[in-house]
């Protein structure tokens, strides 16, 4: 099965490096085009911002795109908890496993920081729903250890592998030490590392619901799989960085407009996100690093520069603002393909 993986990561390799960029599969693709004056734009942000800042965007729709340091190796925290759940995803749907299989907390995952796992009594009976639930809306440390035992550090890194991201990485359980050889860079990135472009990618995987490691089509099993994944990153509580300046009403009737998933370390903001907006679902991976701002507030001034990169993007690419309806967070399958921009 890795060799198998393997391969496959080299077939994704060389299509990424062609200048077109794969849409919904069936669709055929689309030209992707760069928009320089937003390029600008994140730049200038990047410049005030007393950090690294990275950021990669597309508009699914449309085929922009603005990229700033996007290849860049960064610390990803627990954004690395999205190739968790691409990983699952293309568990589920060779039915390996099921979001109903029961796995228990016991006292050796229990993890701190972010979360509410730890603070509770063991042994508890959770569905894995439950955990992936947990690991992204809280971003819960112990239920990311509780899904890393169930599917195995080999297997995720394999997924991640397969899905063309050679600069991504998760290296071990959160809070807990290596269990086997590490390579000699996972001292400098901590839990894992990945770069803006490739992280973006994850998201588009799961927003197009394009699971198939191998470049097939989406089957019908597969919206419901990726409509569970979008509704856990809709139902995310942070919502400091990217969606800071972007969603400011109650989002508890409608629904919010955004799917992101956050991650954090004290020199380390981050966020990736899917915004519905009113041009199309846009993409947002945004990584601040060594940042002179370690507070663990709200007004933390990498959260801010975050909150920036994304209503720049949003201004620039939708001024009418954001959709909820544009996507069907339930399953993205069941709506009609999104229309190829013309060349």
């Amino acid at each position: 099965m890795f060799a198998q993986r393997a391969l496959y990561a080299v077939l994704a390799t060389a299509i990424l490096t062609l200048p077109l960029s794969l849409h919904a599969a069936g669709t055929g693709p689309k030209v992707t085009e760069a928009d320089h004056a937003l390029e600008t734009q994140l730049a200038a942000i990047a410049a005030n911002h007393q950090g690294r800042l990275t950021v990669f965007a597309e508009n699914l729709k449309t085929g922009k795109t603005a990229a700033l340091n996007a290849n860049e190796p960064v610390q990803t925290a627990s954004v690395i908890k999205l190739t968790i759940l691409l990983h699952v995803a293309e568990e589920l749907r060779t039915g390996q496993a099921s979001l109903e299989e029961k796995l228990v907390l016991t006292p050796e995952n229990q993890a701190p920081g972010s979360g509410v796992l730890n603070d509770l009594d063991t042994p508890l009976t959770l569905t894995l729903r439950d955990v992936l639930t947990l690991m992204v809306v809280l971003s819960d440390n112990t239920a990311t250890n509780i899904a890393i035992d169930r599917f195995g550090l080999k297997s995720i890194n394999a997924t991640i592998l397969a899905a063309g991201l050679h600069n991504t990485w998760l290296y071990k359980k959160v809070f807990r030490p290596a269990t086997e050889p590490m390579p000699a860079d996972q001292p400098k990135f901590g839990l894992g590392k990945t770069t803006a472009r490739e992280m973006a990618s994850v998201m588009v995987r799961l927003v197009e619901c394009r699971l198939d490691l191998n470049g097939g089509p989406p089957l019908p099993k597969d919206g419901p799989i990726c409509g569970a994944i979008l509704t856990m990153l809709r139902e995310q509580q942070d919502r400091d960085g990217l969606p800071r300046y972007l969603e400011t009403l109650d989002t508890s009737e409608q629904g919010s407009a955004i799917g992101n998933k956050t991650g954090a370390l004290d020199a380390v903001r981050n966020d990736v996100a899917v915004i519905a907006s009113k041009s199309g679902p846009i993409v947002i991976a945004a990584f601040t690093q060594s940042n002179t701002d370690q507070r663990w507030t709200g007004d933390n001034e990498a959260e801010k520069a975050l909150g920036r990169v994304g209503k720049a993007i949003v201004e620039a690419w939708s001024p009418e603002g954001l959709d909820p309806s544009v996507m069907n967070w339930k399953n993205p399958l069941a709506q009609s393909a999104m229309p190829s921009p013309a060349p």
